[in-house]
């Protein structure tokens, strides 16, 4: 044996790298699903159907029941299922998302997720590098996002106020920018809970990282996408 060299170390490193590998590689088949379901409903006009016969809302009641059924049941669901959830939700989660290609320029789009990915990214990288525990944000996140959902369903409801709407928009996207990196970092603190199965957490994760780029690439869509006329 070398001297010099912690192969404990080297051994959490190599468990951290595949967890972040298959990490992303499930979120990536996850985004793929959503904008291929997306781009399907969009241009074959299943969207006008599905708008017009008043859908629309209870795919997004749907998906919600899913992606809390997921939270609370992930430690008791079997792999298999935990994976089903997470593509039923992508799959959902595209067809609502196929109203993107209906008000903004195709071309904004492809920008402006092309920019999303770049600052997902570097928070990603952020998060990966930073080494102390963040743990002690999920309060004031949890807090936040609560704050951020009901103040968008006032202002949805009742103040109706595009100005509102742009300050609402902001805080959500710094919200999220701040939730990407915290989700990065706990992720190296998941890999370790000897109450999560390995074969599933990196599914969690991707999960959880699923949605933090979905809602930056909507706030920035919203905030400076080019609409259709």
């Amino acid at each position: 044996m070398e001297e010099g060299l912690n192969y404990d170390v080297i051994i959490d490193k190599d468990t951290e790298n595949k967890l972040f590998g298959k990490t992303f590689f499930w979120m990536f088949l996850g985004l793929m699903g959503s904008a291929i379901v997306a781009a399907y409903t969009y241009y074959s006009g299943l969207f006008i159907n599905i708008v017009q016969d008043g859908f629309f809302n209870g795919l997004l009641i749907l998906e919600l029941v899913v992606v809390v059924g997921f939270s609370l049941l992930f430690r008791r669901l079997s792999p298999a299922a935990v994976a089903v959830l997470y593509f039923l939700y992508s799959m959902l989660n595209g067809v609502t998302l196929c109203t993107v290609f209906a008000v903004f320029e195709l071309s904004s789009v492809v920008s402006l997720f092309a920019a999303s990915s770049l600052i997902f990214a570097t928070l990603g990288w952020i998060g990966y590098k930073t080494e102390k525990d963040l743990s002690s944000w999920g309060t004031y996140i949890t807090v936040f996002l609560i704050a951020g959902i009901l103040l968008s369903l006032v202002n949805l409801f009742f103040f109706k106020s595009t100005g509102f709407d742009i300050v609402l928009d902001w805080f959500i996207l710094a919200l999220f920018f701040g939730i990407t990196i915290y989700d990065i970092n706990k992720m190296k603190l998941l890999q370790n809970d000897p109450n999560l199965d390995t074969n599933k957490v990196y599914i969690y994760c991707a999960m959880e990282l699923y949605l933090d780029f979905i809602n930056i690439f909507l706030r920035i869509l919203s905030l400076f996408g080019r609409r259709n006329d």
